[in-house]
């Protein structure tokens, strides 16, 4: 039986904006039935109708990207363009439906046809496109820029494959392709006329003019084809249409007919496959060399095709004077993955446009701003100089140079100095000689920004503090946030509706006006209503469950929600600890007073990363045990929701009560997922970090449940020496749940399979203080499922979490990188 769809109230704007009615969108559905997919009403299923509908749609997408690019080209506009390796997409049908406002007449539309739009939209695939919170904050900015008004460019990497698709086998993580394009993506558009060439390897000429000028010129050993696929980003109201640029790898030669004609089947498509692999998968294993070349070459690629575009475009209208084009180009990139851009537009401006050096530096430090997004050593990429000459052996070179010159102003600052040389240099110096991408951005950038307030603080303070000195005003915050567009109106259309109608239907744009919610929060009738939309939202997501993982769930447990990327920093093992905490003082004693509560994971861990697959194996283990053990079923549940992504996350956010976000304070450098949670109306069990420390200042004390040490407190206690073994011995209860884990109580017939988890926090040294911050945390839990049973009061909570989550609106976040960063002016589209 088809479900009805969720209604959401459209924007004025952009109905006006639309202008379309019933008839002409069933019309045009119709007729890319017929003649796009050449199929009829009653043959069509429901991808058939999917596909139909989405032609449909993008006839107006694509009218307003044109209308938009020719605004932006007769302006002349300055643009930002966002190059990141990841954007996580998720699925565009209903996004672009509510953006344009033509979610309700197509949802009619279809009706008369026959149709249901919400099951058609579950044909939609998730563009595999991205990982985690870096990949989807970037879609939630050029959903802004647009939304905003502002000329912008994504630009990335066109992935076959994506990260990879979860499944769950025997509780472990198996990896399998994320096949999102199989059947192509109505979306997207190719653009062969805008194909780049890049090279790779080969080696440096050192040439002299008559002059006696040197000059050098790179010879590369391969040259592969960018093809660029475009998404339209349709900002909300309809209005600009920006692009998202996705550059996918071609072999630039032919296929090799003699060689195939010869019986070299498999040799004459060598060329071929090896230049297809660089965007065959969204961060390749790097555990072997071949992995970590592939991963560089990845990162140099879609720069050097972007950088060109971007070239290409800005002389379409100045020609060859570079005099403008830090006035009209802005890149900002996004972590270190593209930092390979900032020799290569010295490159350019050397080699190519023979600029003088210092002319050259002064365009690059002008045109390039960094956004860093984790304090964790590991996550600063670094790569071997030798792999550098080897595939960029020119690239090398001008990071030589920079260093160089860089080295002199840090001998000004601090002369004989050699430590903090050491320190600074972009060349790590040891065993290896290794490329420091981190230090590499900070010093080619005119800004580098964290994305919270502590994050920045200790951007500064920790992590960069000579740059700091040097360049004190390069050094700003940006704290992230989200679009209310999908992670609200979008995701949760009842909650929506019940807002509209005491707000206005323009919240969507101006995210502070929810706190006028703030009036109602101990209204019982709206209580009511926001607690019965919340309840409604955890029987879906049952239905989801029991689908997914044959787990049955109840709605009136309490829905304790932890999702995000598998990574020990983020202590998915603490919430793990605590659940056989709970387990066992079920068994010990069934009369112990709790909620029943149900623990529900979903997260994808890197390939490589034995421990994150250790713990993902536990959980399950764990799961499997708890959830068939009638002695406690009724009070605790745990599921673990495989192949985390966008379209699991948005059916998992509104409903969940209590939303985890428990990282190591100062290992988090902000988190989104606790900005959506929040916003959806869960309470936070949270630590002091990254932007959980401003949500508690914007909702208050009272509607949080903050745990744990602190980033100052976490430092003391490293430096102080941190045992374990002292919590261990110390705690009864975690001896217990610790020890547990060594037997085959979850594993039966196969004791210690669980062991690495215990070893990890003991004989591992602990460096997330898992242990340290286990008995806070198993107070802070005590305190909501207290907090719980009062169902007035925690309705009081929830809805003034809603209301004042407008700071975290990632229009603000834009508004701030204009103001603070890119110096952009908006472009109204007419």
């Amino acid at each position: 039986m088809s479900k009805k769809p969720q209604r959401s109230g459209s924007v004025n704007t952009a109905s006006q904006l639309s202008a379309l009615s019933k008839q002409d969108i069933k019309q045009a559905i119709v007729r890319h039935l017929h003649c796009t997919l050449g199929t009829d009403e009653n043959k069509a299923n429901n991808h058939a109708w999917w596909k139909a509908a989405c032609a449909a749609v993008q006839e107006q997408v694509l009218e307003r990207l044109r209308m938009t690019q020719k605004t932006h080209y007769l302006n002349d506009t300055r643009a930002v363009h966002y190059f990141s390796a990841e954007f996580l997409m998720g699925r565009l049908m209903s996004n672009n439906l509510h953006n344009l406002g033509l979610f309700e007449v197509t949802h009619q539309a279809l009706l008369e046809l026959g149709v249901n739009l919400t099951d058609i939209m579950e044909e939609e695939p998730d563009m595999a496109l991205g990982n985690g919170g870096l990949g989807r904050l970037a879609a939630c900015f050029i959903d802004s820029l647009a939304t905003l008004d502002m000329p912008a460019v994504g630009y990335g990497l066109h992935y076959e494959h994506g990260l990879f698709r979860q499944e769950i086998q025997n509780g472990a993580q198996i990896e399998r392709p994320d096949s999102w394009r199989d059947y192509g993506n109505p979306w997207e558009i190719c653009r062969p006329e805008s194909i780049q060439e890049i090279p790779l390897y080969g080696y440096v000429e050192t040439k002299y003019g008559e002059n006696g000028q040197m000059h050098k010129e790179w010879h590369p050993g391969y040259i592969v084809k960018g093809l660029p696929w475009d998404i339209p980003v349709v900002g909300y109201g309809g209005k600009t249409v920006n692009v998202l640029r996705l550059w996918e790898s071609k072999a630039s030669g032919y296929f090799n007919w003699d060689v195939f004609n010869a019986g070299g089947y498999v040799d004459a498509q060598r060329e071929n496959v090896q230049a297809e692999t660089i965007s065959k998968v969204l961060y390749p294993n790097d555990e072997t060399e071949a992995g970590k070349e592939l991963r560089l070459i990845q990162q140099y690629f879609f720069c050097a095709c972007s950088l060109k575009d971007i070239i290409r475009r800005y002389k379409r209208a100045h020609g060859d004077d570079w005099s403008r084009f830090t006035n009209q180009v802005v890149i900002q990139l996004n972590d270190t993955h593209p930092a390979i851009a900032i020799p290569e537009l010295m490159r350019i401006l050397v080699d190519r446009a023979l600029m003088d050096w210092d002319k050259a530096w002064a365009i690059c430090t002008n045109t390039f701003a960094y956004t860093n997004h984790t304090l964790l050593p590991e996550a600063l990429e670094k790569w071997p100089a030798r792999m550098f000459e080897k595939i960029l052996p020119r690239h090398l070179e001008i990071i030589y140079e920079i260093n160089h010159r860089f080295m002199l102003q840090v001998e000004k600052y601090w002369p004989g100095n050699d430590a903090i040389k050491r320190k600074l240099s972009i060349i790590e110096e040891g065993g290896e000689k290794m490329v420091r991408m981190g230090n590499l951005s900070v010093i080619g950038s005119f800004a580098v920004n964290g994305v919270a307030e502590i994050h920045s603080k200790l951007v500064k303070q920790n992590l960069f503090p000579e740059f700091d000195q040097m360049w004190p005003t390069k050094f700003k915050n940006v704290t992230n946030g989200i679009t209310p567009r999908r992670w609200l109106k979008a995701c949760n259309p009842a909650l929506s509706d019940l807002i509209s109608t005491k707000l206005g239907e323009d919240w969507p744009l101006h995210l502070d006006k929810l706190q006028a919610l703030g009036d109602f929060a101990d209204d019982k009738v709206f209580q009511q209503e926001f607690m019965l939309i919340k309840h409604n939202n955890k029987v879906a997501l049952c239905e989801e469950v029991l689908q997914l993982t044959g787990v049955e769930l109840h709605p009136e447990m309490i829905f304790d929600i932890q999702i995000k990327r598998l990574h020990e920093y983020k202590r998915q093992h603490l919430n793990l600890l605590h659940i056989l905490a709970l387990y066992r003082r079920l068994l010990e004693n069934p009369d112990y007073d709790m909620q029943p509560r149900a623990f529900l994971f979903a997260a994808k861990a890197a390939p490589g990363y034995k421990l994150a697959k250790n713990i993902i194996y536990a959980i399950n283990k764990v799961a499997d045990k708890v959830n068939n053990d009638k002695r406690v079923n009724h009070k605790l549940k745990v599921v673990f929701l495989p192949n985390y992504r966008v379209s699991l996350a948005e059916k998992m956010i509104p409903a969940a009560d209590i939303s985890e976000q428990i990282s190591t304070a100062g290992k988090e450098a902000s988190g989104t997922g606790n900005m959506k949670l929040a916003l959806n109306g869960a309470l936070t069990v949270g630590t002091l970090d990254g932007a959980n420390i401003e949500i508690a200042e914007e909702v208050g004390d009272d509607n949080i449940f903050i745990f744990g040490l602190t980033v100052d407190e976490v430092m003391a206690l490293k430096q102080k020496g941190y045992n374990p073994y002292d919590y261990y011995y110390g705690n009864r209860e975690i001896k217990a749940v610790l020890d547990w884990l060594e037997t085959d109580y979850f594993t039966p017939g196969k004791p210690g399979e669980l062991a690495p988890v215990k070893q990890s926090l003991l004989d591992g040294g602990d460096p997330y203080l898992v242990l340290a911050d286990f008995e806070s945390y198993s107070e802070a839990q005590k305190k909501a499922d207290l907090a719980y049973r009062d169902k007035a009061g925690w309705a009081r909570k929830a809805i003034l979490n809603t209301a004042r989550m407008g700071k975290f609106s990632s229009d603000r976040s834009i508004k701030d990188y204009v103001e603070r960063i890119w110096k952009l002016n908006a472009c109204t589209v007419e």
